[in-house]
């Protein structure tokens, strides 16, 4: 059976981590992608990771380029292209720039792999999944916004740090757009089957509420220059594993919605199951009126951003 085809458009740090994941997990073969200025980083990258798969004891080729043609037939493609947030940067602040990257990227990647389960992860998430979308015409199945799985994980992290107890137990779910209006489900929220409500007070739960919807912004002053790549990866490559091993994970997801959770045309934050067919469901939590006021909220600040798109 032939390898798997894996396109890695972007060849920064989360680029470079993806490579690494990818050949780790033996998902397939990948192909860095960077501008022609940087073409020499994505090779060197690849070529010093594929001089340690010896080591790792996988067999993955993996190769670096700045031509589309190279990623051509791709079975999935994962998007990192575009400006990392410098300290004092919101999202939005990046949206003008990025977005002249993603009409480049999502118009060759439409000529090169018509075919492929697309993750965007590049900032701000929701108003570049929704122009990957419009710019490439691909159906809502095939294109999807990695930020949920991310949100989840860094609400996990904090819950399993404050009670001193195995990440793996703990299980959550993170609702709307990927920055401070998103919204985390405490209520939902799972420690080996036992509510959180039940483990910690209301105000430590508030606490770690605020410091999930502020987690990336956290990073962002402690790097100094330049934002979160290790959980990002990880992230995308939970997404693209579900798909190309048809594992149907339920996982957090900007996916395009149309009437579910009563919005219609936009890439929010909902759980969704993640198969061979791409996104194959999305799933609808029955939210209380505070939740849905939050969600709402969130929305809001997604149409802004996508208004901002003129797309």
């Amino acid at each position: 059976m032939a390898r798997k085809k894996i396109a890695l458009i972007g060849g920064g740090q989360i680029g470079g981590i993806l490579a690494l994941l990818v050949a780790q997990k033996e998902l397939g073969d990948a192909v860095v992608l960077e501008i022609p200025e940087k073409e020499g980083m994505a090779k060197g990258k690849t070529l010093d990771l594929m001089e340690s798969s010896p080591l790792l004891r996988v067999d993955s080729n993996l190769s670096g380029t700045s031509d589309y043609n190279d990623i051509k037939g791709s079975d999935v493609v994962i998007i990192t292209a575009g400006l990392p947030r410098k300290p004092g940067m919101t999202r939005e602040d990046l949206l003008e720039v990025n977005l002249k990257i993603m009409n480049n990227v999502a118009t060759n990647v439409k000529k090169q792999c018509p075919d492929a389960f697309c993750i965007i992860v590049t900032n701000p998430l929701d108003a570049m999944v929704y122009s990957f979308k419009k710019i490439t015409g691909f159906p809502k199945n095939r294109v999807v916004g990695m930020a949920g799985v991310l949100d989840t994980g860094r609400f996990n992290s904090f819950v399993a740090m404050e009670l001193g107890v195995s990440v793996v137990d703990v299980a959550a779910t993170v609702l709307g757009g990927h920055g401070p209006t998103m919204v985390p489900l405490p209520r939902t929220c799972t420690v080996g089957g036992v509510p959180l409500t039940e483990l910690l007070s209301q105000d430590k739960i508030d606490a770690i509420v605020q410091r999930t919807r502020q987690a990336g912004t956290e990073i962002v002053k402690l790097l100094g220059n330049g934002s979160a790549f290790f959980s990002p990866a990880v992230s995308a490559i939970e997404m693209a594993e579900s798909y190309l091993k048809d594992k149907k994970r339920i996982l957090p997801a900007a996916a395009l919605l149309e009437g579910e959770y009563g919005i219609n045309g936009y890439y929010i934050g909902v759980p969704v199951l993640i198969g061979a067919n791409g996104v194959e469901k999305v799933i609808e939590i029955k939210l209380s009126d505070d939740e849905k006021a939050a969600l709402m909220n969130s929305l809001e600040a997604v149409k802004k951003a996508v208004a901002e798109t003129k797309l």
